[in-house]
């Protein structure tokens, strides 16, 4: 609506002036090549670029604009007509002017708008895969062999050593009340993480002797990560190591590195690759990509004889 205006307000003061058909025509002329031409240049030759490639890019640009609205309104003296009252000479550096600050403002318009739509599916996305992703990790965790084993457990120590019991049966409460938890939240952060994790491996150092070792950082680690994002990874270091009768520890260690944030997950047993049909280092590495794009990364290899799985977030979206 505002270019159908501004339209109408230049073919009037045009035909007000010159009563000229020619010249209505060549200023519609001018009006449909800005609207087809310069927002899409703006985007093709400037949008995103820096520094050196910018400023070629602008350079292009202008040289662009300059030549289209001269081309256009240089038309007259060519075939024998004056010059229109749009495209005076005196006037065409305006035009010039006016060509590329009105193709930026659309051009940069367009590219805010797509960029706040593929934002607005991206988090659609994300909402979904996170949805699905705690819900497969609180089904991974809630399994009926690690919780009949744990109640089982639980029931023999009410005989054997009531203070065991109710230890156990704390810490198996606290630990789903923290996975529920994590399904009502878009975003923790990582220290609500490694304590979940934490609650986890002392439910199973009940069980069995303790094997977990921790390596954090002294200050708080209050970066927000996606929910269950790291409960994979460690459950796996579980279910590979101490469970498969791997003798040593699962060791967790959280760094800084480059305002990146790092979590190193190691477990005594050997890396044979990935197993087919597994789906939860698929389902870490998807959430990665949907939540931070490339800028977030997850390697899991082999390392003297055990197997580490490093993953790198930013410390912000």
């Amino acid at each position: 609506m505002p270019l159908a205006a501004l339209t109408a307000a230049l073919l009037s003061a045009e035909w007000i002036a010159s009563r000229s058909v020619f010249a209505l025509a060549l200023d519609a002329a001018l009006m449909a090549a800005f609207v087809a031409l310069s927002p899409a240049a703006w985007r093709g030759l400037c949008a995103g670029r820096e520094g050196a490639a910018a400023a070629r890019g602008w350079a292009l640009f202008v040289g662009l604009a300059a030549a289209v609205v001269v081309a256009i309104l240089g038309l007259p003296p060519l075939v024998g007509e004056a010059w229109t009252y749009v495209g005076d000479p005196r006037a065409l550096g305006i035009l010039i002017a006016l060509f590329v600050v009105g193709g930026w403002g659309l051009g940069r318009d367009i590219e805010l708008e797509r960029e706040a739509a593929r934002a607005h599916a991206q988090a659609s996305r994300r909402a979904l895969e996170a949805e699905q992703a705690q819900l497969l990790a609180v089904r991974a965790h809630l399994d009926p062999h690690f919780l009949f084993n744990t109640l089982n457990a639980i029931a023999e120590w009410c005989r054997e050593d009531p203070a065991v019991a109710e230890r156990a049966t704390l810490a198996l409460a606290a630990l789903l009340r923290r996975l529920f938890e994590a399904l009502q939240r878009p975003t923790w952060t990582l220290a609500d993480e490694l304590e979940l994790l934490q609650g986890l491996a002392g439910l199973y150092a009940i069980r069995d002797a303790e094997r977990y070792v921790f390596h954090l950082p002294e200050q708080t680690v209050a970066a927000e990560i996606p929910p269950l994002l790291v409960l994979p990874l460690f459950e796996n270091a579980i279910k590979h190591g101490p469970a498969a009768g791997h003798d040593g520890l699962v060791s967790l260690e959280v760094a800084e590195d480059d305002g990146a944030l790092l979590v190193t997950i190691e477990n005594p047993g050997r890396y044979g690759g990935r197993r087919e049909g597994g789906r939860g280092l698929e389902m870490v590495e998807r959430r990665l990509a949907l939540t931070y794009g490339d800028r977030a990364t997850l390697v899991v290899e082999g390392r003297d004889g055990a197997t580490r799985a490093t993953l790198a977030v930013p410390r912000a979206w």
